[in-house]
């Protein structure tokens, strides 16, 4: 009767909290995108201790937990990322987010047992469109409580920022003694325990992965001291390419596997803008070298980030138009 009542006690603590992170969903761009700041527990170590194999068992713990009964539908995108320093020499970790339209919530989180961090979440990945977008503490925003688990990108306070990119093809290794998880998992893995890259790729490799509906993704990783890596899942391995620039295309070993889009074409010009810099950017230099290399083929440009991983700031705006910069601060928005 004691586990009962304490299982009831946990549930009831949790309902608290999503409702009270229901709350706090603000709209900051008309576009369609929010913010929202978890308020608690979100169960991830829980869920790390048992993992998913399929969306099936995702959707299906997150039902049990944190009361959103959902169905993903999780796709690829054409994106683009790079790091650069500003004329401070501070880290400038910069992502587009290139796709259909989709609305997207930027979540600020700041577990228990975890570091503060800010992500941004795909909206359309819940079933939000443009005529059906969460409007707070209502039954129809519900789906929002699980966005911790559906991250594509996001930074900590220890100066770790992490973003998927969609490549053609992923093989990861298989340890039937290691727990499952999928991509969007791994991120908040990263997102939550990673103090830098290396503690970052050790934790990756504890878990094996799995891509939810086959949609296969690389990682770009950097960190605070100006390191930046991409992780592909190929050839049954871990590969670990050192990189400042991330397109849509698997840089392993020189292989340079495209994805079919204009991957190469954004990631030139980046390289172009880098080189020609020094590899020194101003925010505003980097925000406009994000709307210059906005996928042609990806039908839209839902978000961009800059964030700086030495004073844990940022700028995120939507749809590729910089009349509406929204400044946040990882602490700055957690209470």
């Amino acid at each position: 009767m004691m586990k009962n009542n304490n299982q009831e006690e946990i549930l009831m603590i949790n309902l608290k909290n999503a409702l009270q992170s229901l709350a706090s969903i603000k709209k900051v761009d008309e576009y369609g995108m929010f913010q929202m700041t978890y308020f608690g527990d979100y169960g991830f170590d829980e869920f790390l201790k048992v993992g998913a194999k399929s969306d099936a068992e995702i959707e299906a713990f997150m039902s049990k937990h944190l009361f959103s009964d959902i169905s993903l539908d999780i796709k690829g995108a054409g994106c683009t990322a790079f790091i650069a320093r500003n004329s401070k020499n501070e880290v400038l970790f910069c992502r587009n987010f290139d796709f259909p339209y989709s609305p997207s919530v930027q979540l600020f989180t700041s577990p228990g047992t975890g570091y503060a961090s800010v992500s941004t979440v795909n909206l359309m990945y819940l079933g939000f469109n443009q005529d059906y977008l969460p409007s707070g503490l209502d039954i129809n925003s519900f789906a929002t409580v699980i966005s911790p688990y559906l991250p594509m990108d996001g930074a900590n306070e220890k100066g770790v920022a992490i973003a998927i990119l969609g490549v053609p093809e992923a093989a990861p290794p298989f340890d039937e003694n290691k727990v499952t998880i999928n991509t969007t998992a791994a991120i908040r893995l990263v997102l939550d325990k990673a103090t830098d890259i290396d503690e970052a790729i050790k934790l990756l490799k504890q878990y094996n992965l799995y891509f939810s509906y086959g949609i296969t993704f690389q990682l770009f990783i950097a960190d605070a001291s100006g390191k930046s890596v991409i992780i592909n899942y190929y050839d049954n391995d871990i590969k670990v390419t050192e990189s400042l620039i991330a397109s849509n295309f698997i840089p392993y070993n020189g292989l340079n596997i495209p994805e079919g889009g204009d991957e190469f074409e954004r990631y030139d010009r980046v390289k172009e803008a880098l080189e020609a810099n020094g590899g020194v950017l101003s925010e505003n230099q980097a925000i406009d070298l994000l709307i210059e290399v906005a996928s042609k083929k990806a039908k839209g440009l839902q978000w961009s980030v800059v964030h700086n991983l030495s004073t844990m700031e940022g700028i995120i705006f939507a749809g590729g138009k910089r009349d509406n910069l929204i400044n946040f601060s990882i602490k700055g928005n957690l209470t």
